[in-house]
C-alpha cells in the first residue's frame, strides 16, 4: 500500500451514526477522515439522512445535530451526484453509489447488508468499518 496516496471513501448514513452514537470502529474510520489521513467523500443526501436520524431515532438535541453537521462539512468533500442511478432496492443505497461515483472514490464504509452484498461496483469496493480498519487501513499504515 502506498503511504502518500489518499484513499476517497463514502461513509455510509449508518456508519456515520454509529460513529456519533456508539463509537468503536465506525469512529475510528470517522476519525481517520477528521485527521486528513484519508479523503471522506459526502453528499447533501447523506447530509441530511444524519441529521434526521440522529433527531428522530437518537434524540439529539438540534443544535448538536446540527453541530456534527457543520463538523462533516467542513472535513468531508461535499459532491452533488449528476447522475442517478438504480441498481439496489433501496434507492437510499443508490444515493450512497451516486456520491461514491461522483466523489471518485475507492471505497463505501458501510454495515448495510445490500450495499455489502454488492460487493463492488464500477471499482469501488464495499467493506465494513472492521474490514476497512483491517484489510485496507491497518494501523500501521496510519504513522
Amino acid at each position: 500500500m502506498e503511504r502518500d496516496r489518499k484513499f476517497s471513501v463514502v461513509l455510509d448514513t449508518n456508519v456515520l451514526v454509529s460513529a456519533f452514537v456508539f463509537g468503536g470502529n465506525p469512529h475510528k474510520v470517522l476519525e481517520l477522515v477528521l485527521r486528513k489521513h484519508i479523503r471522506g467523500v459526502t453528499s447533501s443526501f447523506i447530509i441530511s439522512e444524519l441529521t434526521e436520524v440522529l433527531l428522530r431515532k437518537f434524540l439529539f438535541e438540534e443544535s448538536k445535530a446540527l453541530l456534527l453537521e457543520k463538523k462533516i462539512r467542513k472535513y468531508f468533500l461535499l459532491v452533488q451526484p449528476t447522475k442517478r442511478i438504480k441498481v439496489l432496492k433501496d434507492d437510499a443505497d443508490n444515493r450512497i453509489l451516486e456520491a461514491a461515483l461522483q466523489g471518485r472514490c475507492q471505497f463505501i464504509v458501510t454495515g448495510d447488508k445490500e450495499l455489502l452484498s454488492l460487493k463492488k461496483y464500477k471499482g469501488i469496493v464495499k467493506v465494513t468499518p472492521a474490514q476497512f480498519l483491517q484489510e485496507i487501513y491497518p494501523f500501521d499504515a496510519r504513522a
